[in-house]
C-alpha cells in the first residue's frame, strides 16, 4: 500500500504548490490541477505518484484534515456583473466568488477581509463574503493592516485586558515600595534610540574593588512588569498571545496596553519607577566575579540617545558633556567597564560581525523619504554588554537553583551547514576550515582573517547563513553565536513574553517559592508549524548511543509549550515587519523605475543573482535570462554562477551596475536589469522595447545590421536584398548554429 504523508500545503503564484512534510522529508510538488480543490495553509494527507526528470516528487491530495479558519484579504473586483476578491497573498491562487448581497459596505476596488462560506472543489471557486472593509489601496498605514491581518498578528486588546489597565495605578503608590530596595538616589539612566517610547533599561557604574584589584560595581535596572501583570490575568492573556510587540516603520503594535509599555512600566526620566535589579561586580578582565537580583524602586535621572552619549564618550568637553556635566563621570565609568567585557568577548571567542541594519524614513503619509542605514557606535555596544551581562546572570542563577525556565538557546551549525561551508571556504582557498565540532572562536578568527580581502563580505555573509535561528526552550544547551554555555532574556519584559517570565521565575527563586505557568490558551499555527520544523530535525551523528531518557514532566512540558509559542510568534513578527517594508520598498522602487544604480550580490541562486543596491539599501533580482547571451551554471560550492562561454562569475560581493526593470507590489518583488558596459542609454530603451539601434527585433541586437556598418559613402542593401540576405542567414544560422540556451 502507498503510504499516505500528512503535511501542509504551501501555495505558489503561478498556481501550483507543494506539501511540506511533517516529518521533515522533501517536499511535495502539487500540479495546478491538485491546487484546485485545495487551498494555501491546508493541512492535507497526500500520496506519491511519480518522480519527474529530476527526481522531485509529485502527489495528490487524498484528503483534507484541517483548513484554518483564517481570513483571506484582497482586492474587490467587479467584472462582467460578477463580485470577486483577488487574494494579496497570490499563495492562494484563486479569486473568491462574492455573491451579489454580500460585499457588505465595499467599493470596487477597497481592499477587504474575506471569510469562506465555500471551499473551492475541482470544478468551482471558493465562495465567501466580505467581512471587513480596509480601505482603498493607497491609504497611509494600509501595508500594515494588510500583514497583521495576513499574518494573524493580534492587533487589538481584548475588552477585560483594556478594563484592567484602566484600574491600574497612575504612578508608584506607597504599598508598592513594600520589600523594596530604594534607588531612587542612585543616578541610574536609560541610553535609547531617538524615537524610543518604551524604556525596559536603566543602567549606572562605578568603579568598585574587586577581590585584590580594580574592577566596577555594574547596576542594570529593569523595568518590573510581573509586579502589574499577574499571571493569568486578562492583560497577561493578551500578552501571552502576542508573545512580543511588532515593530513596523511609524507604528508598533506593543505587546503590552499602552498605559503600561509607554507609562506605568516605561523607566520615564525624573519619576519613580519599579524595577528587577541585576547588580553585579566586574573584573578588569571582564569576567563577572558576583551578582544578586533584587527587586527596587528607581528614578531615572535622565534620558540619553545613543547619539547623544556617542558624542560625550568621543568628546568630553563638548556642548553635549557640557549640557549634561553631572553624568558625564558616569559615563565614563560605563565606558570603561563596557571595554573590559568586550575583552572577555573577545576571549570567550563570540562570534562578532559588523552587518548592516537600515532604518525607513517616512513622511506623513506614509510613503518612504529616504532608507538610511543604523549606525552603530560605542554607545549602542556599550549597552548591549550590559544587557547581555545581566542575562547571563538570569540564566545562571535559574540554572544553579534548578527552577525550570525558558532559555534562549542558540546551537552550532547542522551537519549539512558544516558541509556546505567547509567547501565554500576550500573552493574560495580561504585556508581555514572550521571542525567537526565548532567553537564560535573558530568562525570568528576566519571574519577576522577575512576582513581586509576584497570578498569579505561574501564571506561574513556564508559564515552567518551557516548558523542556526536562536530558540526559546527549557533545555538549556547554550549559546553557540555568543560562546555562552547559559543564556536567557531578562532585560526587555516591556515587549518581550519570555522576559516576563523570567522576572516571575526570578521573582519566585528569590522569594524561596516556585512558579507556576498559567494555563496557558491553545497554541496558534505558528506555534505549530515550528513544532513540526523542530521534531523533524535529525541529531548530529556521531552521538555516542545511550539510554533512553525519561520523558519530560507535565511542569518541563509546559515550559516547551511556551518557549514554542514565543519563538513561533517572534517569526511571526519577523515575518510581518519583513513584509511591510517589503511593501513599502516597492511603492518606493515604482517611482524609480527605469532608473540605474550600482550596488552588490547579496545571494546567488540557480535562477539568478539577488542585488543590494549602494544608495538604496533595496534588494532586487536579475533573472539568469538577463545575464547575457550564454548558459549559466550555479556552483553551489562557491555560490556563485559563472559564464561557461566567457566563464564570468556572480558570487556574492560582485559588484554590478543594474536598472529597475519590474516592480510587482503584490508579490513584494523588484527586478532588475544588468546594464553591461559600454552600453549607451538609447540602446538600452530600444532594447526595453524590444528593439536595437539597427531597426531589427530582439534577435538582431546580437549582431550590428550591415546598415550599421556601413562607413560614410558605402552603399547599403535595398529592402528587398535586405529581406533576402536575412532569410539566407537566418536558414544558415539554423544548420550550423545550436540554439541558445
Amino acid at each position: 500500500m502507498l503510504q499516505e504523508i500528512e503535511g501542509v500545503v504551501q501555495g505558489h503564484r503561478d498556481g501550483h504548490g507543494f506539501v511540506l512534510r511533517d516529518d521533515g522529508e522533501g517536499d511535495i510538488y502539487l500540479p495546478p490541477n491538485e491546487m484546485r480543490a485545495v487551498l494555501h495553509k491546508d493541512r492535507v494527507k497526500a500520496r506519491i505518484v511519480r518522480h519527474d526528470r529530476r527526481g522531485r516528487a509529485e502527489g495528490r491530495v487524498l484528503e483534507i484534515v484541517e483548513r484554518p479558519n483564517s481570513p483571506i484579504i484582497g482586492r474587490l473586483l467587479h467584472e462582467s456583473g460578477v463580485w470577486l476578491v483577488a487574494p494579496e497573498d497570490k499563495r492562494y491562487g484563486q479569486d473568491v466568488l462574492i455573491p451579489k448581497g454580500l460585499t457588505g459596505l465595499a467599493k470596487a476596488g477597497q481592499v477587504v477581509v474575506v471569510e469562506l462560506t465555500e471551499p473551492p472543489s475541482l470544478y468551482g471557486q471558493p465562495v465567501g463574503r466580505v467581512k471587513e472593509v480596509l480601505g482603498e489601496i493607497d491609504d497611509p498605514g494600509m501595508e500594515i493592516e494588510i500583514a497583521v491581518r495576513k499574518y494573524g498578528v493580534p492587533h487589538e486588546f481584548s475588552e477585560a485586558c483594556i478594563a484592567l489597565a484602566r484600574s491600574l495605578p497612575d504612578k508608584v503608590r506607597p504599598q508598592d515600595r513594600r520589600q523594596r530596595i530604594d534607588l531612587t538616589d542612585v543616578p541610574l539612566v536609560t541610553i535609547d534610540g531617538e524615537d524610543a517610547r518604551d524604556f525596559d533599561d536603566a543602567v549606572y557604574c562605578e568603579p568598585a574593588r574587586v577581590g585584590r584589584g580594580k574592577g566596577w560595581r555594574l547596576l542594570v535596572a529593569i523595568a518590573d512588569v510581573s509586579h502589574y501583570v499577574e499571571t493569568g490575568s486578562a492583560i497577561d492573556v493578551d500578552a501571552y498571545e502576542r508573545a512580543t510587540s511588532v515593530y513596523f516603520p511609524r507604528r508598533v503594535i506593543p505587546m503590552l496596553p499602552e498605559k503600561l509599555s509607554n507609562g506605568l512600566c516605561s523607566l520615564n526620566p525624573e519619576v519613580d519607577r519599579l524595577c528587577m535589579v541585576c547588580d553585579m561586580l566586574i573584573a578588569a578582565t571582564g569576567e563577572i566575579q558576583a551578582y544578586q537580583f533584587y527587586p527596587a524602586v528607581m528614578h531615572s535621572h535622565a534620558r540619553f540617545t545613543y547619539t547623544e552619549v556617542a558624542a560625550i564618550l568621543s568628546n568630553t568637553r563638548g556642548p553635549e558633556a557640557q549640557r549634561r556635566k553631572e553624568r558625564v563621570a558616569d559615563l565614563m565609568h560605563l565606558h570603561d567597564a563596557y571595554r573590559a567585557l568586550l575583552k572577555a568577548r573577545q576571549a570567550r571567542g563570540a562570534v562578532d560581525f559588523e552587518t548592516t541594519e537600515t532604518q525607513i524614513i517616512c513622511d506623513d503619509s506614509g510613503r518612504i523619504e529616504r532608507i538610511v542605514p543604523r549606525v552603530r557606535n560605542d554607545a549602542h555596544r556599550l549597552i548591549e554588554e550590559a544587557m547581555l551581562a545581566a542575562n547571563v546572570c538570569s540564566a545562571d542563577f535559574i540554572q544553579e537553583s534548578k527552577h525550570p525556565g525558558l532559555f534562549r538557546v542558540h546551537e552550532g551549525p547542522t551537519p549539512e551547514k558544516k558541509d556546505l561551508l567547509r567547501n565554500y571556504l576550500k573552493a574560495l582557498g580561504v585556508g581555514m576550515s572550521i571542525s567537526d565540532e565548532p567553537h564560535p572562536s573558530e568562525f570568528q578568527r576566519i571574519a577576522e582573517a577575512t576582513k581586509e580581502r576584497p570578498d569579505s563580505q561574501q564571506i561574513h555573509t556564508m559564515l552567518l547563513r551557516s548558523m542556526q535561528q536562536a530558540i526559546y526552550t527549557p533545555i538549556n544547551s547554550g549559546h553557540f553565536g555568543l560562546a555562552y554555555e547559559a543564556y536567557t532574556h531578562f532585560t526587555s519584559p516591556i515587549r518581550r513574553y519570555p522576559d516576563l517570565l523570567v522576572h516571575r521565575v526570578i521573582k519566585a527563586i528569590l522569594g524561596k517559592g516556585r512558579y507556576a505557568l498559567p494555563a496557558l490558551p491553545t497554541p496558534g499555527e505558528a506555534h505549530e508549524k515550528l513544532a513540526r520544523r523542530l521534531a523533524a530535525r535529525v541529531a548530529s551523528p556521531g552521538n555516542k548511543p545511550r539510554k533512553a531518557a525519561a520523558p519530560p514532566s507535565r511542569e518541563v512540558q509546559a515550559w516547551e509549550a511556551a518557549g514554542l509559542h514565543c519563538s513561533a510568534n517572534e517569526r511571526r513578527a519577523d515575518e510581518a515587519s519583513r513584509d511591510v517594508e517589503a511593501w513599502l520598498k516597492c511603492k518606493y522602487m515604482r517611482e524609480h523605475l527605469g532608473e540605474e544604480y550600482s550596488g552588490v550580490v547579496t545571494a546567488a541562486t540557480s535562477f539568478g543573482i539577488f542585488v543590494t543596491l549602494d544608495a538604496m539599501y533595496v534588494e532586487g533580482l536579475v533573472h539568469i535570462t538577463e545575464l547575457g547571451g550564454e548558459y549559466f551554471k550555479f556552483d553551489e560550492a562557491r555560490q556563485e554562477l559563472r559564464g561557461e562561454r566567457t566563464g564570468i562569475r556572480y558570487a556574492i560581493g560582485s559588484r554590478v551596475r543594474v536598472q529597475v526593470s519590474r516592480v510587482d507590489l503584490d508579490g513584494r518583488k523588484i527586478d532588475f536589469r544588468l546594464v553591461h558596459e559600454g552600453e549607451d542609454l538609447a540602446s538600452r530603451a530600444m532594447k526595453d522595447k524590444g528593439l536595437t539601434s539597427g531597426g531589427g527585433g530582439k534577435a538582431a541586437g546580437k549582431k550590428r545590421s550591415r546598415k550599421a556598418d556601413a562607413g560614410p559613402g558605402e552603399a547599403t542593401d535595398s529592402p528587398i536584398q535586405a529581406l533576402k540576405s536575412a532569410v539566407k542567414k537566418a536558414a544558415s544560422k539554423s544548420k550550423a548554429r545550436k540554439p541558445r540556451r
